[in-house]
C-alpha cells in the first residue's frame, strides 16, 4: 500500500532541492499499466513528450498547467483529467505533486 499524501510531500522536498526542479517516483509497474508520483516546483515543467496509450493526471498537491496543441487545461488539487492523445507538456503554476497513470501499450 502507498501513502500518497507521505510520497508527494517527499518528493517535494526532493524536487526543493533538485537543481531541475523535479522528483518522480515509479509506484506501479504492472504489465502495460504504470503509475508514478511527479514532483515540480514552481515554473518547473516537464518538456513536450509524446502521449502514451492511454493516461490520466490527477492533482496531489498545488496547480499546475497541462499543455498541448488542442489547448491547455489547468488543474488544481484534487482534479483529475485525461491527458491528450497528442505532445503535451506540464508547467507547475506553483509547488506541485501529481499523480501521473499510464497505459503504454496493449499486451
Amino acid at each position: 500500500m502507498q501513502d500518497l499524501a507521505a510520497l508527494a510531500e517527499e518528493h517535494l522536498a526532493k524536487a526543493r532541492l533538485a537543481s531541475h526542479g523535479r522528483s518522480a517516483h515509479l509506484i506501479v509497474h504492472d504489465g502495460a499499466l504504470r503509475q508514478s508520483v511527479i514532483a515540480l516546483t514552481s515554473d518547473s515543467e516537464l518538456d513536450e513528450h509524446n502521449a502514451p496509450l492511454s493516461a490520466t493526471l490527477q492533482v496531489l498537491r498545488g496547480h499546475v498547467r497541462l499543455t498541448s496543441n488542442s489547448g491547455n487545461k489547468e488543474l488544481r488539487a484534487g482534479e483529475l483529467c485525461e491527458i491528450p492523445k497528442e505532445r503535451h507538456g506540464l508547467l507547475a503554476l506553483e509547488d506541485s505533486a501529481v499523480l501521473l497513470t499510464a497505459v503504454t501499450a496493449i499486451g
